[in-house]
């Protein structure tokens, strides 16, 4: 079963559509316990990073908890930017940690917000991505990330130089993208999340 957390900042039709599509059970909740007991959870997301951790708080034990006992977590769009440690959005606004490094906005020179298909370029071995390379995917964003560790590194797409698009280590991974919103690709990307072993 998927739980995709209810923290009032997600997409949530969209991303539980993406799940409906590949045949997969899942539920959409705001209960703690329930969340606690989950083998699978995702963080959807759109708004601003500020709103979002004030969201996030009553949900941040039980999100670390989940990491530390090794069991799967996806993080998708401002879902993966709440995982870094702050960003330049919302500036003392510190974010889950999950992921070391910070949020910062797209680099000048293009449009803002980055609105549309972009080819998803991997770099390193992740299992969200398996069977998965130089597709297109959906994006919409005015920040991005910037990881202290290069190597958690999955994948980049080229918007002003290269511009991280998924991160993955251990059993914690995250896309800029919307993989519900991205076709076949996408909901591969989806099928190889409820796929991981717990």
């Amino acid at each position: 079963m998927i739980t995709i957390i209810d923290y009032k900042s997600g997409n949530l039709k969209s991303i539980s559509n993406g799940f409906k599509k590949i045949g997969c059970e899942y539920q959409i909740t705001d209960d703690k316990e329930i969340i606690a007991n989950s083998d699978y959870l995702v963080l959807p997301g759109v708004g601003a990073f500020g709103s979002a951790m004030e969201n996030l708080k009553p949900f941040e034990d039980v999100i670390n908890e989940h990491v530390n006992d090794d069991k799967p977590f996806l993080g998708i769009c401002l879902g993966q930017q709440v995982l870094m440690s702050e960003s330049e959005e919302s500036p003392g606004v510190k974010g889950l940690g999950l992921f070391k490094g910070n949020v910062e906005m797209l680099p000048e020179g293009v449009k803002i917000p980055h609105m549309g298909w972009n080819k998803l370029n991997v770099l390193n071995d992740s299992p969200i991505l398996e069977g998965i390379d130089g597709e297109y995917f959906y994006f919409v964003h005015s920040y991005h990330v910037v990881p202290d560790d290069d190597g958690i590194v999955a994948g980049v797409c080229e918007y002003g130089g290269d511009v991280v698009a998924s991160l993955s280590q251990n059993n914690l991974f995250s896309t800029q993208f919307h993989p519900e919103k991205s076709g076949v690709a996408g909901l591969k990307i989806l099928k190889n999340f409820t796929n991981l072993e717990i």
